[in-house]
């Protein structure tokens, strides 16, 4: 019972530390202060280091031989590259869900975008990440397909702080919404071909909104920076 109780508390501590990095309070490229976090969370440092170890594995850390961790700066290429093979696993998923999904389904995320229309209406940016990023996995679910899934949110752990970045203009917004009433519309119709390619493409475009407003950086002034 002890040994579950303390996995228990390990990824709680890693829930925590993720979370931290994700709303930024962890900046890139950030040392982690064992000490702090320890006194901050009210544990030793034996749970902390071993959720450390479960971030290093997600790609949200970096160990440092003798040096302790840091948040791993995130470069265009390495965004680029995650986004590629997400916008594929997330076009997979739209063609398989219009395949599997329910009726009752369908109406759950159409409820679902509904509300997140309110929040942007209201410009709630919380309240509508919080909603956007349920629809999102509503079709992943969708898809029933348990491999992808799994595969898709690892990947998702890593680049999550850039998704749903608080750093998005109005423009990009408006696009992003519009690409959301589209896909409701090609789900609602199964059409598995077209949502497929709306999800390919709308997370793409954040790849373009990341870069500009800062949220990764470049590996060009990362290297004159080292050198």
């Amino acid at each position: 019972m002890s040994k579950i109780q303390q996995r228990s508390l390990y990824l709680d501590v890693a829930d925590r530390v993720r979370a931290l990095i994700e709303q930024g309070d962890l900046a890139p490229g950030e040392r982690i202060s064992e000490k702090q976090l320890c006194e901050r969370f009210g544990v030793s440092r034996t749970p902390l280091r071993e959720a450390l170890k479960v971030l290093a594995s997600e790609g949200l850390i970096e160990l440092l031989p003798n040096r302790g961790a840091r948040v791993v700066r995130l470069t265009l290429k390495m965004v680029k590259d995650t986004y590629d093979l997400m916008g594929a696993l997330e076009g997979l998923s739209g063609e398989l869900a219009c395949q599997n999904i329910s009726d009752e389904g369908i109406r759950a995320i159409r409820v679902l975008h509904d509300e997140m229309l309110r929040h942007y209406h209201e410009r709630n940016l919380p309240d509508y990440f919080r909603v956007n990023q349920r629809i999102h996995e509503g079709i992943l679910a969708a898809s029933a397909n348990e491999v992808l899934q799994e595969t898709y949110s690892n990947l998702n752990q890593r680049v999550k702080r850039v998704r749903y970045s608080k750093k998005m203009t109005d423009d990009f917004w408006r696009k992003a919404v519009q690409d959301h009433e589209h896909m409701i519309l090609a789900l609602e119709a199964r059409d598995g071909r077209r949502l497929g390619q709306i999800l390919r493409d709308h997370l793409c475009n954040k790849l373009e909104v990341a870069s500009l407003a800062g949220v990764v950086e470049d590996e060009s002034l990362l290297d004159v920076a080292h050198s």
